[in-house]
């Protein structure tokens, strides 16, 4: 009869196996790759000694194609939970030394599980995805788990936080797990994400291209923005998932966390100095957040997409805010369709999980040309409208400079919901720039001019100074204030202090349709 020790080693023999994975060899050539392993990539995301493994021990149920005979330890997907900084999340990692991580009815079965559980505890639920895909030999089965993996996304979309981060391959239907969780990191040179490889692009439209210049990082960084955060190395993208954390709530029930911040001034002289009054001169509206954020810490993302609009998470006095700034370095700071996606689908994020929004506006309009009207600008603009007019988080808009137009409104304007609109004193807020509307108000008197040049600029400057300038704005109430650029912060801590309990319905309803 066997002793309550044996019983143990024996226990402990079948983890040591189930934890070396697919073996020593395995793991060999998954370090040789530059890629660490499932748990080496845990161990390094969660505090130290947090994690908590579960379901180490389900196998597989296949038996065809030889299945019957092959073993399968912790069925190629590490599952549990952990914490990072302190506070619970749910994880799982694809383990590519076991059949390449690839997904079959058993292995879905293990992240199913662990999103119910991070669903019902209110937590975020992080992937780390490595797989050569479906799993063949089990065929229908792993679609269908597949599917339930996407059906929890969608269901729990709002709920909590789903992170994504891309350490290997991802393709065919595994990439549309990632593609509707909240974020997506991946790595540079390791990393891909398609949904037919190069061979089969090859093979069906005659076109010839590496993985890496498919669906590497770089392009879905800049290209497709289905990647939100990139970085050199997996321990790079691990530390950024870590801080990105640090700025949301575990749930939607919750706010975020209150970090413990210096006691900083907040008076900056600097302010004065970084956007030119000139409409026509350029600058990085980085370096006004850097002055206004705590510690100048900004984490922004979607740093290489649609560089014409910043979005991204800092702290006021310990809180965390959602930013959202125009970009006049790029495009002027205009809108267009790749923009337009990318903030509205920012604010969703923030309103969903009790974020406030801070809009820094400079924006000359929405961008013209044949290519944006065919694209569907129409459509992709009026996700902006719908998208900060459904939040009913905080909002709170500073207007910089320019404010021009439809996109005027769009930015936040006190019409489609802001709670505090503030403008400095250089702002110009008008149906269109005043070269652009005298020129149209004034033709007749330009043109009749002795000297049309002149008559022009003093139309120009007249249109400014009854039309364009915040005091305008600010009459009718659209404006609350009109600020000392330099008090910014403050008026921004002490407006997020005041709507701190802010309450808003909206009318009862299954869900609206926004414009996609």
């Amino acid at each position: 009869m066997s002793t309550v020790y044996e019983k143990i080693n024996d226990l402990w023999d079948r983890k040591s196996k189930i934890e070396l994975g697919g073996g020593d060899d395995r793991i060999d050539t998954q370090h040789n790759r530059g890629k660490l392993t499932a748990r080496e990539r845990i161990d390094l995301l969660l505090d130290d000694n947090s994690f908590v493994e579960l379901n180490p021990f389900i196998q597989h149920r296949a038996t065809n194609f030889g299945m019957d005979k092959m073993e399968s330890p912790g069925e190629g997907v590490v599952t549990g939970y952990g914490k990072i900084h302190g506070r619970l999340v749910y994880i799982f990692a694809q383990d590519f030394t076991v059949f390449g991580g690839a997904l079959g009815e058993m292995h879905a079965v293990k992240i199913c599980k662990i999103m119910d559980l991070a669903a019902k505890n209110g937590a975020p639920i992080i992937g780390l995805n490595d797989s050569g895909g479906a799993r063949i030999q089990e065929g229908v089965v792993s679609l269908d788990g597949y599917g339930q993996i996407f059906y929890r996304n969608a269901i729990y979309s709002g709920v909590v936080p789903q992170i994504s981060v891309i350490m290997g391959p991802c393709a065919g239907g595994a990439v549309y797990s990632p593609a509707i969780t909240d974020f997506v990191f991946m790595v540079e040179n390791t990393s891909q994400m398609f949904i037919t490889g190069p061979k089969v692009i090859e093979t069906v439209t005659g076109e010839k291209i590496s993985a890496e210049n498919l669906g590497g990082a770089k392009v879905h960084s800049s290209i497709s923005g289905c990647s939100h955060f990139t970085a050199d190395s997996e321990q790079e993208v691990l530390e950024q998932v870590r801080k990105l954390i640090c700025f949301l709530p575990q749930n939607n029930n919750e706010t975020p966390h209150v970090v413990q911040n210096s006691e900083e001034s907040d008076w900056r002289e600097e302010l004065l100095d970084l956007v030119p009054i000139s409409g026509t001169k350029v600058y990085d509206v980085r370096k006004v957040l850097e002055q206004v954020l705590d510690d100048g810490d900004f984490m922004e993302v979607h740093v290489n997409f649609a560089k014409n609009i910043v979005v991204g998470f800092g702290r006021i006095a310990g809180n965390s805010v959602g930013i959202v700034a125009n970009q006049p370095k790029v495009m002027a700071g205009g809108l267009d369709i790749n923009s337009s996606d990318k903030l509205s689908r920012f604010i969703r994020f923030c309103d969903s999980f009790n974020i406030p929004i801070i809009t820094f506006e400079d924006v000359t309009g929405f961008f013209p040309g044949v290519n944006q009207e065919h694209g569907g600008i129409i459509r992709h603009g009026a996700k902006i409208l719908y998208a900060y007019s459904e939040a009913t988080v905080p909002k709170i808009t500073v207007i910089l400079r320019k404010a021009f137009g439809g996109a005027y409104v769009a930015m936040n304007s006190k019409a489609i919901g802001a709670d505090i609109v503030y403008a400095w004193p250089n702002a110009e807020i008008a149906v269109m720039g005043p070269e652009g509307a005298a020129n149209i108000i004034f033709a007749k008197e330009i043109n009749e001019s002795n000297d049309p040049a002149i008559t022009r600029a003093e139309k120009i400057a007249e249109y400014r100074e009854k039309f364009a300038n915040p005091y305008v704005a600010a009459s009718h109430g659209i404006v609350d204030d009109v600020i000392d650029p330099r008090e910014t912060r403050k008026v921004l801590r002490q407006s997020l202090e005041m709507l701190r309990n802010k309450k808003e319905e909206r009318p009862e309803k299954k869900h609206g349709n926004i414009p996609l």
